[in-house]
């Protein structure tokens, strides 16, 4: 393997282009270390995102190689292909500059999908117990750690084909909410997940839990969702016109 490693970056809007670099290569580097790299040392004028850099934030999400990643925790050993790394912005999401794209539209439907938990007590109420081996926690427990990286939207198929569709992030989170016995906003939420956009629109390809790097499963989340607001329409919850959507 070459001493330099061949670096091609998304430069521009969404109308942009490839540009090449040439990046010494190290030992133990991690793709973050190459962009940051290229923008302390070769073109200041390149925009990314980073915060952390210890896989705890995922705002260093990228494109790597045609694949969704967090840079700060993906080795370049790992994913060098003929020496050398393509990288670029998240896909499904608008493009700002380069390497950094537009969240809002992400949080927006994290939004839609009611992701906000709603109390059911003020700060004079005891605090409800809930128990650690009950089934609605141990659901909640398997879907909690998500911290809204993009990586799971950016991979979805059923989002880059379906603009209205929620996306995975956003219905795994209102799968936690719908699971804790605490929050009071199911109905509303419900029927947010059911209609057209939601739940049903999911064709469980499981692009999301592939790729996850929390090693999440928002496919699960959302059948859970699916067989959940099936039972909410049977039982008068919900309305029938609001179920829709593709299974």
């Amino acid at each position: 393997m070459s001493s330099d490693l061949k670096v091609f970056l998304w430069r521009g809007a969404q109308a942009g282009h490839y540009q090449a670099f040439a990046v010494p290569l190290r030992e133990n580097q991690t793709v973050l270390d190459v962009v940051t790299y290229v923008q302390r040392h070769l073109d200041p004028t390149l925009a990314y995102r980073f915060a952390c850099r210890v896989g705890v934030c995922g705002s260093c999400a990228m494109t790597v190689n045609g694949r969704p990643r967090w840079t700060c925790r993906t080795h370049v050993s790992k994913v060098v292909a003929d020496g050398g790394l393509e990288i670029g912005p998240l896909e499904n999401l608008p493009v700002i500059k380069d390497l950094a794209t537009d969240m809002s539209r992400f949080f927006e439907k994290w939004q839609e999908a009611k992701g906000a938990f709603v109390p059911t007590k003020t700060r004079h109420d005891e605090i409800e117990a809930i128990a650690p081996a009950s089934a609605p926690r141990l659901a909640a427990a398997a879907a909690i750690e998500c911290i809204n990286c993009g990586v799971c939207h950016a991979a979805c198929d059923t989002v880059r084909w379906n603009e209205s569709y929620l996306g995975p992030a956003a219905l795994n989170r209102a799968w936690t909410l719908v699971n804790d016995a605490r929050d009071g906003g199911n109905r509303e939420r419900l029927s947010a997940v059911a209609a057209a956009g939601g739940c049903h629109a999911c064709h469980s390809h499981q692009s999301c839990q592939e790729h996850c790097p929390q090693s999440l499963n928002p496919t699960a989340s959302i059948a859970g969702l699916k067989r959940r607001t099936a039972q909410a329409w049977l039982r008068g919850e919900i309305k029938a016109r609001r179920l829709e959507g593709k299974a």
